[in-house]
């Protein structure tokens, strides 16, 4: 089969979707044909994919032309699309469900697509699990980011001025990047308090050497390890608590979000007014609308002191890592839907059909019970 790697549309985007060592392997039994210049951005220069046997050409048409398999970090434009052929298999972050008008382009093209946020949380999904992998990275940056801005030093310091005391932070959350936040905190030596509304994840704060902020609206975790919403006199308590110590913080992160709703409201303004003047609070929930009531996405809002960051895309941020963590989940998605001789792709795989968004002329997000074949026929 032919593969297709571009640079990315965004321009925020420094990510590549697949990275020297995975076309290395995929070279073996498909050719890959290289953009100039797709993984610049990342770190990965035109002649390291060649030494693994793509072929580099100049632009995105020609890279395009007879591909079968195309992966992506976010979504194509236009002409991208029409440049496939029927029968392609398109495969990235699509935010499948906040892009209808993207999937009946797709559809419309006859491409297969699969999105890889849909990939579901079950254990031998792990592998391709890329939002666990991405948030891990925006966990570990959000910490370096507050750290950079609020102007003191997270470790206790003994010096000849005198004793400096850690610093305080609070990560709200305990998610994959809530954990991530709290394990290079600590290693960077603040003192960390963690809250998060399921209180299973109680064991995992504290095993990381952090001081879980306990609740009493009871285990908020359903059915795939998210936190569901909670009632609005619950909300209001939890608000209530975090305010209480995030007033002692000295720095705050906000990790908490819901698949397919805003992000849940978990610092007011009032919880800000109450914080001390110098403390920073990071908001990774920013793009869907943010943990905190005085986030604006992309920007750093200064309220009284306070320094509210609500970053976009911060796995780009860490293009090299997040392009290799991004890359080996896409390998072990191929791993399911490609074989040596070209396409499989077998439906009655929960992993295969739950991530596939169009096939055969036809958006099937929420309908993807209709993929299983009927015993007597084949799908693909």
């Amino acid at each position: 089969m032919k593969f297709a790697l571009l640079k990315e549309a965004a321009d925020d985007e420094s990510r590549v979707a697949l990275i020297p060592e995975t076309v290395g392997r995929l070279a073996r039994n498909h050719s890959i044909s290289v953009q100039s210049g797709a993984g610049t951005p990342a770190r990965f220069t035109d002649d390291s994919y060649g030494d693994v046997g793509a072929d580099s050409v100049p632009d995105a048409a020609a890279a395009l032309n007879d591909a079968e398999v195309l992966p992506l970090i976010g979504a194509p434009i236009a002409d991208t699309i029409a440049a496939l052929k029927p029968g392609a298999v398109v495969v990235g972050m699509f935010q499948a469900r906040a892009n209808p008008d993207l999937l009946e382009s797709l559809a419309n093209q006859g491409v297969t697509t699969f999105s890889m946020e849909l990939i579901p949380r079950i254990a031998r999904a792990q592998r391709a699990d890329v939002l666990s992998s991405q948030a891990s990275l925006a966990g570990y940056k959000a910490v370096l980011m507050a750290a950079d801005t609020m102007g003191k030093f997270l470790p206790m310091m003994m010096t000849a001025a005198g004793t400096i005391p850690p610093a305080h932070v609070l990560i709200l959350g305990a998610g994959v990047a809530g954990l991530q936040a709290i394990a290079t905190a600590r290693r960077l030596g603040a003192v960390v308090e963690a809250f998060d509304v399921r209180s299973v994840v109680k064991e995992q704060v504290e095993s990381l050497g952090a001081k879980f902020v306990e609740s009493d609206s009871g285990d908020a975790q359903e059915v795939g390890g998210y936190a569901r919403e909670l009632t609005e006199d619950d909300q209001e308590r939890q608000r209530q608590l975090i305010a209480e110590h995030a007033a002692t913080s000295d720095a705050v992160i906000t990790t908490a979000q819901i698949p397919n709703r805003p992000a849940p409201l978990l610092l007011t303004e009032a919880a800000v007014d109450g914080m001390r003047p110098g403390s920073v609070i990071v908001d990774l929930a920013a793009e869907s609308g943010g943990n905190c009531a005085l986030t604006k996405v992309g920007e750093t809002v200064n309220h009284n002191g306070v320094l509210i960051i609500g970053p976009r895309n911060v796995p780009s941020s860490m293009p090299y890592h997040a392009s290799q963590m991004y890359s080996r989940n896409l390998a072990a998605l191929f791993e399911l839907i490609i074989g040596d001789d070209g396409l499989t792709l077998d439906f009655s795989d929960e992993v295969v059909r739950k991530s596939c968004v169009t096939h055969d002329g036809r958006v099937v997000l929420d309908d993807q019970d209709s993929l299983i074949p009927v015993e007597g026929t084949t799908s693909g």
